[in-house]
């Protein structure tokens, strides 16, 4: 295969296995079947054709004729894949479709002309952080936050009540929180240029009345291995829960009025339940992007939808999912009903802590 040329892992979709290929010059990407992906994550220059081929009759039981071979070489030479490979004639293109106008309720403005370079400055300045020596002592004192926390969780949800009935507090909680998300942004964007990942843009995007930061990591699910892709996803949650230690210190051990702790009270109640909420299994949450990683999937959601709805009507389709497909979607089923079940359960305990405390 040519430079430049992504490749992923193996990845469910529906009762199948994929893998996706994406053209870095051209932009273009797309799946192939499990056959096809066996034989193209095989084509990395240290192999004959032979030798694959022998590879393919040992695991699927029969070997590929010289069509077989003309028909797969053929669609990746067209698409100018293979390395030599003439660059495929461009196609005629498109008429664009018209931007979306930007107007004062709702847009999108890129923030910085080159997002892979400002990714890459940011990196410099702060991927120290993501060495074992800082990172390990970092999450500790993150998981013992959350846990003291957790132990206050009345004085925490107290904190909170007062600080909606004070707008002062309220606007600078809220100010806060938003460069949290914004942090939050950058840090997927750092973490993903750590892992040799590239940034494609960086920008703003409102819906008025919500203004929020945005960072997007052009081949996410092309870097290297699942957990580089995990780590990039969960580093948002990570730096919202570091953006809280600072208050989390004052309001534990600092000496102060009851105004002020009352408002690093709610503050960090909020903030973690910001960061949490974006590590819940639904998409386009970070969680579910972990989710689909831990299962090798795509489209995970979707796939556990289809084959759900099989399983419950007994239908013999199902027939078709390996058990490995199985075992997934289910489970991913079922943890998500399991999670949305103890949100609604913390919810309603909030409300009956709030409409009993005195």
């Amino acid at each position: 295969m040519r430079d430049g040329v992504l490749v992923s892992d193996a990845l469910l979709h529906g009762p199948g296995t994929v893998r996706l290929i994406k053209d870095t010059a051209g932009g273009h990407s797309f799946k192939v079947g499990e056959k096809e992906s066996f034989l193209i994550s095989r084509m990395d220059g240290s192999r004959t054709l032979a030798g694959i081929g022998e590879e393919y009759a040992s695991r699927y039981g029969r070997r590929l004729a010289e069509e077989n071979w003309r028909q797969l070489l053929g669609m990746l030479g067209t698409r100018g894949l293979l390395a030599g490979s003439p660059a495929p004639a461009p196609a005629p293109a498109p008429e664009p479709e018209p931007a979306p106008p930007r107007t004062l309720l709702r847009g999108t403005l890129r923030l910085v002309a080159d997002a892979d370079a400002t990714a890459a400055r940011l990196h410099r300045a702060t991927g120290f952080l993501l060495r074992p020596l800082w990172t390990v002592p970092l999450l500790a004192a993150v998981l013992a936050m959350e846990a003291v926390l957790a132990l206050n969780a009345g004085e925490l949800i107290l904190g909170a009540g007062e600080l909606f009935h004070n707008p002062v507090l309220l606007t600078a909680a809220a100010t806060l929180l938003w460069l949290s998300t914004a942090l939050h942004e950058l840090a997927h964007g750092v973490v993903a240029r750590h892992f040799g990942g590239r940034v494609a843009e960086i920008g703003l995007r409102w819906r008025l009345p919500v203004v929020i930061m945005y960072c997007t990591v052009d081949n996410y699910l092309y870097l290297r291995t699942r957990w580089h892709r995990i780590a990039t996803a969960l580093a948002g949650a990570v730096m919202n829960l570091l953006f809280l230690l600072p208050f989390f210190a004052l309001w534990r051990w600092a000496p102060l009025d009851t105004a002020t702790r009352e408002a690093l009270a709610g503050l960090l109640l909020l903030g973690s339940v910001q960061a949490l909420a974006m590590l819940v299994p639904l998409p386009p949450l970070d969680g579910y992007k972990i989710a689909a990683q831990l299962a090798g999937a795509t489209e995970l959601a979707a796939s556990s939808r289809d084959y759900l709805r099989l399983a419950l009507r007994r239908d013999p389709a199902t027939a078709r999912y390996p058990r490995r497909a199985r075992t997934v979607y289910t489970a991913y089923g079922l943890g998500t009903l399991l999670v949305l079940g103890v949100l609604a359960a913390a919810v309603a305990a909030l409300v009956h802590h709030l409409l009993t405390a005195v």
